[in-house]
C-alpha cells in the first residue's frame, strides 16, 4: 500500500513504468507468455514462482488495475474479475463447500440476491438473509454451526440502505468467520470497509470505477486481516493441503496473500471469469478520474432530491446524504463525505405514474444500468428485480412505485430541467 493520497493512487498507483517504457499502463493483448526454460515453465504452474503464462489466470495489464484498486481500498491483494456477479460468487465460493451457510444482509442488488438465494443454494450452500436494521440478538440468532461468511452491501441497489458495518463486522467476528462487503455505490472515495472492520471488498467495476458505461468488470480485494489459520477447521480450502498443486497450504505459503492466490489458482483456472486486458485498461483510464467524478455525482444528487423533495406530485424521496433521511446518520458515520449519486423516489400516482414520468424523459435515459457519467432511470420492479416475487421485493427494500435514479455529472439546471418537464 503506498503513502499517496486518495486521488494520487488514482492516477500513479499499480503501474509504475521503467527507464523508456510506456507512460501509459500497456494492453498486453495476449492469451500466452514466452519461456525459454521448460523449468521455469513448470515452476510457474506449481506455484513456485510469480509470473505470466496464461491471462485466463493473470495477466500484467489485469493486475496492474487490480493493484491500484486494492492500494485505493487500503488492502493486501486483489484481482479483477470479468464482471461484479462473478465478483461476488468467487469471494463467497473461495471459502465455502457445500454443505455450508452464509448470513446475508437481506438489502441487497437483485442479481445478487438471486445468486445466492438460488443459484448457489444448487451448490450446496444455503443463504439466511436478515434486515440490515436487526438486533444484534436477532443478527447472532442467524448463525449456524457451519456458517462461513457474512456479506452485505454498503450501500444497498436500489434501496439506498446504508449498512451498519461496525455492527455486521463484529457479529461475523465474534463468529469466526469474515465479513465481506460489496463497496460499489460508495466506492473507496466514500468510504473504505476495511477501516470499519470489512475483511473483503468487492465491487462492480462496471458502475462508478469504469464511469462511462464502457466496460463490464469485477475485483475482489483481500484486507490480509482475517486470521485463516486461528479457524482453520472452518476453511480447509485454505488451510490444508491442494492436492491439484502438489498439497500446497495456502495459509502457510502465501501468508496475507493466500485467500486471493486460491481463488486465481482455483477459481479462476477451472471457472474463468476473468476480465480482458482490453477491459482492464478502460477501467484504469475511468480509475484516473474516479477522485474528480464521485463528489459530482454526489452534489448533484442531493440537489435532484432536494427538488423532488420539494415537488407536489413526489410522494417520497430516498437519499442518504439528505439530511431527514432514515439513512442520514449512518451515512455521515461512514460517509461523511457523500455516499453516491444514485436516489430513489416514488410518485403520488403510485407505479403507473412512476412508468409514465420516466416515458416522458429526454436527456434522461431509461436504461439497464447505474452509476456512470451519464443521468439514468431505471424501475427495479419490472427490471432489474423482476424475477423476485412480492415479498423478496420488500426484503430486498424495493417498493413496487420505486424509481432509481442514478444522477450523473451533467449540469444541474439541466437535470433538474429535463425532470421537471417530464414531471409536469
Amino acid at each position: 500500500m503506498s503513502n499517496y493520497k486518495t486521488e494520487t493512487k488514482c492516477i500513479q498507483s499499480g503501474y509504475e513504468p521503467g527507464n523508456g517504457e510506456a507512460r501509459v499502463l500497456p494492453i498486453y493483448q495476449s492469451t500466452t507468455f514466452r519461456y525459454t526454460s521448460s523449468e521455469q515453465m513448470g515452476r510457474l504452474f506449481d506455484l513456485e514462482e510469480s509470473g505470466y503464462f496464461y491471462t485466463r489466470l493473470q495477466n500484467p495489464t489485469n493486475d496492474a488495475v487490480a493493484a491500484k484498486i486494492c492500494d485505493l481500498e487500503g488492502g493486501v491483494a486483489a484481482m479483477l474479475t470479468s464482471s461484479g456477479q462473478a465478483a461476488n460468487f468467487y469471494a463467497i465460493m473461495n471459502i465455502v463447500e457445500a454443505g455450508d451457510h452464509i448470513v446475508c444482509a437481506s438489502a441487497l442488488y437483485g442479481g445478487t440476491y438471486n445468486l445466492y438465494a438460488h443459484t448457489i443454494k444448487k451448490m450446496g450452500v444455503e443463504a439466511t438473509f436478515v434486515d440490515p436494521e436487526c438486533t444484534q440478538e436477532e443478527l447472532d440468532a442467524a448463525f449456524q454451526e457451519n456458517t462461513k461468511a457474512v456479506f452485505g452491501e454498503t450501500i444497498a441497489n436500489p434501496a439506498l440502505v446504508v449498512l451498519d458495518l461496525e455492527k455486521f463486522a463484529n457479529a461475523a467476528h465474534a463468529h469466526g468467520v469474515p465479513f465481506i462487503v460489496d463497496n460499489t455505490f460508495a466506492t473507496p472515495i466514500n468510504c473504505r470497509p476495511f477501516e470499519w472492520g470489512a475483511d473483503i471488498v468487492t465491487h462492480s467495476t462496471t458502475k462508478y470505477m469504469d464511469g462511462h458505461a464502457a466496460c463490464v468488470g469485477g475485483a475482489i480485494v483481500d484486507s490480509g486481516n482475517f486470521d485463516w489459520e486461528t479457524h482453520k477447521e472452518k476453511f480447509p480450502g485454505l488451510t490444508t493441503p491442494d492436492e491439484t498443486y502438489h498439497g500446497i497450504v495456502y495459509t502457510e505459503k502465501f501468508g496475507k496473500g493466500a485467500y486471493i492466490t486460491k481463488a486465481t489458482a482455483q477459481l479462476m483456472r477451472d471457472l474463468g471469469s476473468i476480465q480482458s486486458p482490453q477491459n482492464a485498461f478502460l477501467l484504469n483510464i475511468g480509475l484516473e478520474t474516479l477522485h474528480l467524478r464521485v463528489p459530482r455525482h454526489c452534489e448533484n444528487a442531493v440537489k435532484v432530491a432536494e427538488y423532488l423533495k420539494n415537488h407536489e406530485k413526489v410522494a417520497w424521496v430516498r437519499c442518504p446524504s439528505l439530511p431527514g433521511d432514515k439513512y442520514y446518520d449512518l451515512a455521515q458515520k461512514y460517509m461523511p463525505n457523500g455516499t453516491c449519486g444514485v436516489i430513489t423516489f416514488g410518485l403520488k400516482g403510485g407505479r403507473d405514474a412512476a412508468v409514465e414520468m420516466m416515458d416522458r424523459l429526454k436527456m434522461v435515459a431509461i436504461v439497464t444500468h447505474v452509476a456512470d457519467a451519464r443521468s439514468c432511470v431505471l424501475h427495479p420492479a419490472s427490471h432489474t428485480h423482476r424475477q423476485m416475487n412480492d415479498k423478496e421485493l420488500v426484503e430486498a427494500g424495493v417498493q413496487p412505485d420505486l424509481i432509481r435514479f442514478s444522477v450523473g455529472i451533467e449540469n444541474i439546471e439541466d437535470i433538474i430541467a429535463d425532470v421537471e418537464q417530464a414531471l409536469r
